[in-house]
């Protein structure tokens, strides 16, 4: 097998994370690696000059974007291959002009949001996030249980918005639990979301019925604030909304006032913006879990990444098809 010469592009932060010793042995039996083996800047002479020579790049966090002027001085660069999710950053229209392939391990990524989302649907059933909170300040009585309505997860409605990769596997773990599940997603195939245990409908019918939402569709004009005000109002009494997806498909405002009045739970690891203004009522609201954008891959889990842009370029270098390319028609509808 031909070892092209390759280039790392990412943080050198990222890089120490993602490239350990197993990844970095399998990355020096595929390709060539010459000094400097990763680097975040592609605008030094010396990395210009290496660029000359390369045919793959393999990318992640901190690439900077491949304008016309940087590929110029790729003219050799054939593949792309990206150790996280979205690609938005930094490929351009050049990239697509060339016909450069370029993959990413979004599936990896969705694997980690997929358990993190699993897991606060379950504890949305039992309330637990909000009765933790309540426990802080009643500390000599436990009747306060009673106040959070029915604490379980059998014979729940899930409103999953979005079949995407990690909406797919989001359905795939909740046939776990003895739950019903919806799906809306006007892209999604009726027959492959009924093979994977849940139901497709539209979001209008899909609100009103659901016990917990959570939200797995990708970050586009099209979907900012998909569930506003409006959205929300359809939601019945002491539903939870869900968000591992991105911050601005959900309206942050109307969340905030339908989380005061107290008839909405939400549980968030990531917010518009990120992180909230320090005025923000939802992180004192007892009703109100918030993490730090951390359902994604993080510490081993990005390495999983890795080993998926290693098995892709594995792949190019045995003539072999990809398994998740990005294509140019694919930016209208994913992340």
């Amino acid at each position: 097998m031909r070892r092209p010469s390759a280039l790392l592009v990412m943080d050198p932060a990222y890089y120490s994370v993602q490239f350990q010793e197993p990844q970095l042995r399998r990355l020096h039996e595929l390709v060539e690696l010459t000094d400097p083996i990763v680097t975040n800047d592609l605008d030094t002479p010396h990395v210009r000059s290496r660029l000359r020579e390369v045919e793959v790049l393999i990318t992640s966090w901190g690439c900077p974007q491949l304008t016309t002027e940087r590929l110029a001085d790729a003219p050799l660069l054939r593949a792309i291959f990206h150790c996280a999710g979205t690609v938005r950053t930094f490929v351009t229209e050049e990239v697509w002009r060339r016909e450069i392939l370029v993959t990413n391990a979004a599936d990896a990524n969705a694997v980690p949001v997929a358990e993190f989302t699993l897991a606060a649907v379950i504890l949305a059933g039992k309330k637990a996030p909000f009765l933790a909170q309540d426990a802080r300040r009643h500390r000599d009585d436990w009747s306060y249980v009673s106040r959070r309505g029915e604490l379980t997860n059998r014979g729940r409605t899930i409103g999953v918005v979005g079949f995407s990769r990690t909406g797919r596997r989001v359905v795939e773990r909740l046939r776990a639990l003895e739950v019903d599940i919806l799906v809306a997603d006007p892209y999604a195939d009726p027959d492959e979301v009924s093979a994977a245990g849940a139901r497709l409908v539209t979001l209008t019918d899909l609100l009103p019925l659901c016990d917990v939402l959570t939200l797995h569709v990708p970050s586009l004009p099209s979907t900012r604030h998909l569930i506003g005000a409006a959205e929300l109002a359809l939601l019945r009494d002491g539903a939870t909304v869900i968000n591992t997806a991105r911050g601005a498909v959900l309206d942050t405002a109307a969340l905030e006032r339908e989380c005061v009045r107290g008839r909405l739970d939400a549980i968030l690891d990531v917010t518009d913006p990120e992180p909230l203004p320090a005025t923000s009522p939802l992180y004192d609201l007892p009703n109100v879990m918030i993490t730090p954008h951390v359902a994604g891959s993080l510490g081993s889990e990005t390495r999983r990444m890795s080993e998926s842009a290693l098995d892709e370029l594995e792949r190019y270098l045995t003539g072999r098809p990809p398994l998740a390319a990005v294509t140019a028609d694919e930016f209208t509808v994913s992340a």
